[in-house]
């Protein structure tokens, strides 16, 4: 169900800063019609971290309303009670699957993390995809962990952030009996991660260029690595520069200067610089997607 390119969605803003709903359904519907094979709400790039509850959501239940492809819902949290909550709002509300980051923070033990997820995959009778990215946990979920996790019958598989493409083989040989995938959480590693058996990306790139990222993960499950390779090429320097600045900063402004929903990003955040925004901007003109 989760294989192929999944944008993670940025989450839209209002100058009064409300959760712009009609502007996040036009991105939705921009997006399908470039061929993604799901949405990913409420993660990293969506601003989860200063998302209330309610907003929260939200944005869940919008997602859900108006997409035509299987909705992959953020409900990850350093706080297990939370999280529980979020991903039984997101199976009440109908979403495909639930997409659950490593507790932030607190950096539990192995049987820690264990227990955690168990916990939350017990509670709900929807696919769950966890999520290891070191660089915003302070944690690299080990390989043994995830291993054993695998076995859970509805833990589907992982995203994987760690920018290691051992310890994407690591998962894959030890999974390799389970129905298990491992997706790409770093846009710029899709291609070798799906070169050695991943199954696609949840991508900050596609909220972009969908049309470019759906055609090289697809190209790339079809074996077609020459398709593929074009495409990789032809978007690296964009996902460099969507990178300038942590996530989802440059995405954002992205996504203003190519005319879709986007608004400010919240407080920690800040705008990104001018001369970043400079560099975007001459990357985002060689595509052809400034308004």
């Amino acid at each position: 169900m989760f294989e192929g390119a999944m944008p993670a969605l940025i989450t839209p803003f209002t100058k009064d800063d409300r959760i712009d709903g009609e502007g996040l359904r036009r991105n939705i519907a921009f997006v399908e019609a470039g061929g993604v094979t799901g949405i990913v709400p409420c993660g990293t790039t969506g601003e989860s971290a200063t998302l209330s509850a309610a907003e929260h959501e939200e944005v869940i239940d919008i997602a859900v309303d108006c997409a035509k492809v299987p909705v992959l819902a953020g409900t990850g949290s350093n706080n297990t009670g939370e999280a529980l909550q979020f991903t039984k709002h997101a199976a009440d509300a109908g979403v495909d699957g639930a997409l659950l980051i490593s507790p932030y923070y607190n950096k539990p033990n192995p049987a820690g993390l264990l227990a955690h997820f168990t916990k939350i995959a017990e509670a709900v009778d929807i696919p769950i995809v966890l999520y290891n990215v070191p660089s915003r946990t302070g944690q690299d979920m080990p390989v043994e962990v995830i291993t054993e996790l695998a076995k859970v019958g509805n833990i589907v598989g992982i995203k994987e952030a760690s920018g290691s493409l051992d310890k994407a083989t690591r998962i894959l040989e030890n999974t390799v009996d389970e129905d298990f995938i491992v997706l790409s959480g770093d846009d710029g590693l899709t291609l070798p991660l799906m070169s050695i058996g991943g199954s696609g990306v949840i991508s900050v790139t596609a909220n972009i260029v969908p049309e470019k990222m759906s055609g090289m993960v697809d190209a790339a499950l079809k074996g077609d690595y020459e398709t593929a390779r074009k495409f990789h090429y032809e978007m690296a320097p964009l996902i460099r520069a969507l990178f300038l600045e942590t996530n989802p900063i440059p995405v954002k402004k992205a996504a203003e200067l190519a005319g879709f929903a986007s608004g400010h990003v919240r407080l920690p955040l800040a705008p990104l610089a001018d001369a970043n925004t400079e560099k975007l901007a001459e990357e985002l003109g060689k595509l052809g997607v400034l308004k």
